[in-house]
């Protein structure tokens, strides 16, 4: 149960910023004694893709601050996030951390599962989240667009750390999620009525 908790931590993670959960794992397998990473997945740790994980990840950091250039690094992130999102996943699930320590008794014979998986949390997780910087742009006139980058910047971090940590806590999270979902879709068809009566109202005149 715990690897697919710290699985689809890492996945969500990534469907909010596809660079921070690998980034994060490269480096505390190669620096700390916190994650071992099996051995199909070591080349995270490699030095080399530590540092195009950093720069890939500063750029992701600056293009989703600024408003429009948000929604097009959304757009090219509908690849990378899910991919990502498939790759954290079955690293994650197949690492041994501080608190699993046998991990190949999940998914032991299909390897493809875990990444399957991922590739699916991490795109609901971005589809939700592409769908909602609109709404948040439109209504703080663009001015929302970083403080709720900068918020899930914030909470890829911490998703990744406490997916690798503690586990359990990912559950709250996907509580939160549940409550989040209906929300957005009430503030977007808001959005359309509001819309919608703006048109009438410029008709009228």
């Amino acid at each position: 149960m715990l690897e697919v908790l710290t699985g689809s931590g890492l996945a969500a993670s990534a469907g909010l910023n596809a660079y921070i959960p690998l980034l994060l794992m490269g480096l505390l397998s190669r620096y700390t004694d916190l994650v071992e990473l099996p051995s199909g997945w070591q080349w995270l740790g490699n030095g080399w893709v530590v540092l195009i994980l950093a720069v890939l990840l500063a750029v992701e950091v600056v293009a989703d601050k600024v408003p429009v250039v948000d929604h097009v690094n959304d757009v090219v992130q509908t690849v990378v996030r899910p991919t990502a999102g498939g790759l954290a996943f079955g690293a994650g699930a197949g690492s041994e951390t501080v608190t699993v320590s046998d991990p190949d008794t999940f998914f032991s014979t299909h390897q493809w599962v875990p990444v399957v998986v991922g590739v699916l949390i991490a795109l609901g997780v971005h589809l939700l989240k592409a769908a909602a910087r609109p709404v948040i742009n439109a209504t703080t006139a663009g001015v929302g667009a970083p403080v709720a980058s900068t918020a899930e910047d914030a909470t890829s971090v911490v998703m990744s750390v406490v997916a690798l940590l503690l586990p359990v806590l990912v559950l709250v999270f996907l509580v939160a999620l549940v409550f989040f979902v209906p929300w957005l879709f009430r503030r977007r068809r808001e959005r359309r009525r509001e819309r919608a009566a703006a048109r009438a109202a410029g008709f009228r005149v």
